[in-house]
């Protein structure tokens, strides 16, 4: 159940800050990528209402342009596959996390080259050529997607 209200909530994030109209490859690489820090970042699974609020700052952090979210991602992932397998129950939020993660890092999608137009809040003054796209993995797109929706929440 903490695999599919993680899920929620970064659809939930992603409705509410508008950026991608929902049914878009784009939209899916943003929630899978919100539900995946989400789902990660909490070590109880049992997110609650007020948790998400006080977590918005942590998961504002995780997705930053610096922090090495696809290595935490791995680190989390693999940890929570080792447990499970220690303790013979790798269940289905895992499972379901897994598949998230496999598609995210396995699908490419084409999108704007933003080359040095990053970090996200310097975009604005270096002008970036929509018309150059570059094929880029799911998550690569899914991150800033996910940053900004939080940011307009």
């Amino acid at each position: 159940m903490a695999w599919l209200y993680a899920e929620y909530i970064a659809d939930e994030l992603l409705r509410t800050g508008g950026l991608i109209p929902p049914g878009t490859i784009e939209f899916r690489a943003g929630r899978e990528t919100l539900a995946l820090t989400i789902y990660l970042s909490d070590s109880t699974d049992e997110l609650s209402g007020i948790g998400v609020v006080s977590s918005l700052d942590e998961w504002l952090s995780l997705t930053t342009y610096d922090h090495p979210w696809e290595t935490w991602v791995r680190e989390r992932l693999a940890g929570r596959t080792a447990a499970g397998r220690d303790s013979d129950a790798v269940g289905p939020d895992l499972e379901l996390a897994l598949a998230s993660w496999r598609w995210l890092s396995g699908t490419e999608i084409l999108a704007a080259d933003l080359g040095g137009a990053i970090p996200w809040h310097q975009a604005a003054d270096l002008g970036v050529d929509e018309s150059e796209k570059v094929w880029m993995p799911a998550w690569q797109l899914g991150l800033p997607l996910g940053h900004l929706a939080i940011h307009l929440f």
